[in-house]
């Protein structure tokens, strides 16, 4: 027998000293117990508002909504409560549609309780997505309202704000310069470059502040939905039917950035910031409007680009991307339309699977999809004559796009695009240029070759407009 106080063994000593050393490497959230969270995001839209929480393992959680005041209340299990769950409050935004606040705490030993404080009624949905691409494990929470909005009513009162704006706005300056005359000289004031801003301790910050969990025995209010808008005279229907209707489709968006250029600048940015530019100058054609899919950074699914342009009966559909190619030397702009029966060349056939991919990266709840059989039989019903006037779009575009810069192919190419699947709606995909090219990358970035580009798209679809007008719609309301 060893006499006690006798050193340890070589062998007990190394495998201390292993033990002891793995506890440094280890990080915090691999000596908790559970999953790690590894980032949470909140994407706020009009449409809907989605909560994602990404983590090295699946999670599980169970939601319910509760009323007076309304709250979502989501228990998620298995974890204890570390810091990339409570950096979720300081992720709600004040102008968020959706969530007014949000409080996290360890509801149970291992349950962590998030609770949403809701602007409006919501149905929320919830799902889980496997790992694909750059992300891990997501669990994902989309709150969408309890009504619908109208878009194509929505459209319109957008339409007459803007005339009534634009109306007051003459008004005003013809008032401003009436009230000038006749008034005496005034010694200029400094430029504002000169003058030196006075600090103020009133500064709001841009952090939301959010008041503690209200106790039982307070009235809390909630803020009421907005009220319906009045229903339409029989003049604004005759507008609405009159309406031109052009859908603009920014490719990607929220969590999937799309192709992502060398020094980092990602095809969601750059082409929302193309179609928002483009948007405003269709819209300064007389008789038209246009519709976006996204006008800001969240995910649309593929079916929803579509479904959205039909309901609003669009006469046209543009898809704006940025390509991305495994050959940083590929450049050039191109136009593609629908094909049914296969792709006009081996790129066009690459690019349609990755475009395709995007509802993978971006995250579709496919339990949410209503009767996804007749969703996907109407998406096959692309008929000839909505191919025919896609290529006569097309042509009309790349025409004007190649007196900007270089083109890829000089032809409309074809592919099957999920994206362009409207059976009655003429379609195009725009890809203003290779993002993954450096040179074309740095266009990109110049403010000065997108204005070019939205240019030369805007004239393209008033010649097209100007050689096939649309026919009149009868647009249900």
């Amino acid at each position: 027998m060893k006499p006690m106080g006798a050193p340890l063994n070589t062998d007990r000593r190394r495998a201390l000293a292993r033990m002891g050393s793995l506890t440094l490497l280890l990080g915090s959230h691999q000596l908790a117990w559970g999953a790690a969270i590894l980032a949470v995001r909140i994407w706020p839209a009009r449409d809907y508002t989605r909560v994602t929480i990404e983590s090295d393992q699946a999670l599980v959680a169970r939601h319910q909504v509760v009323e007076s005041p309304y709250r979502l209340v989501v228990d998620i299990e298995g974890l204890e409560l570390r810091e990339p769950l409570r950096a979720l409050v300081g992720k709600v935004r004040a102008d968020d549609p959706f969530i007014a606040g949000l409080r996290v705490g360890q509801f149970q030993p291992r349950v962590v309780r998030l609770v949403f404080d809701l602007r409006q009624p919501t149905e929320p949905q919830q799902f889980t997505l496997a790992p694909v691409a750059a992300y891990q494990h997501r669990l994902l929470f989309d709150l969408y309202p309890v009504k619908e909005v109208d878009p194509l009513l929505a459209l319109l009162r957008d339409k007459e704000a803007a005339e009534e704006t634009a109306a007051k706005a003459v008004q005003d300056a013809l008032g401003e310069l009436i009230a000038r005359i006749g008034q005496p000289q005034v010694e200029p004031a400094l430029p504002l470059a000169s003058v030196a801003p006075a600090a103020s301790s009133t500064t709001p910050s841009p952090i939301v502040a959010l008041a503690p969990p209200p106790a039982a025995s307070e009235a809390v209010s909630t803020p009421s939905p907005p009220p319906p808008p009045p229903p339409l005279t029989t003049a604004e229907r005759r507008r609405v039917d009159r309406l031109i209707i052009v859908a603009l489709d920014p490719g990607h968006g929220g969590e999937d950035p799309g192709a992502i250029g060398p020094t980092g600048l990602r095809e969601k940015d750059v082409v929302l910031a193309i179609a928002l530019q483009l948007r405003e100058r269709l819209n300064a054609l007389p008789g038209l409007r246009v519709m976006m899919t996204r006008d800001g950074d969240f995910f649309v699914p593929l079916n929803e680009r579509v479904r959205k342009a039909r309901r609003v009966q669009a006469d046209l559909f543009i898809s704006i991307h940025a390509d991305a190619f495994f050959r940083p030397e590929a450049r050039g702009a191109s136009v593609y339309a629908l094909s049914t029966v296969g792709a006009s060349s081996t790129a066009a056939s690459w690019m349609a699977r990755r475009e395709n991919s995007s509802d993978q990266v971006g995250g579709v709840n496919v339990a949410g999809v209503k009767d996804r059989q007749l969703l996907s039989a109407m998406l096959d019903m692309s008929t000839t004559a909505q191919i025919k006037d896609s290529l006569k779009l097309g042509r009309e575009v790349l025409s004007h796009v190649g007196r900007v810069g270089r083109l890829h192919k000089r032809q409309v190419e074809q592919a099957g695009f999920a994206v362009l699947k409207a059976p009655d709606i003429p379609s195009i995909l725009v890809e203003t240029a290779f993002i993954s090219n450096p040179e074309e990358e740095a266009k990109l970035r110049d403010a000065g070759y997108r204005r070019e580009l939205v240019d030369a798209i805007t004239t393209g679809v008033r010649n097209y407009f100007a050689k096939n007008p649309p026919l009149a719609r009868q647009r249900p309301l």
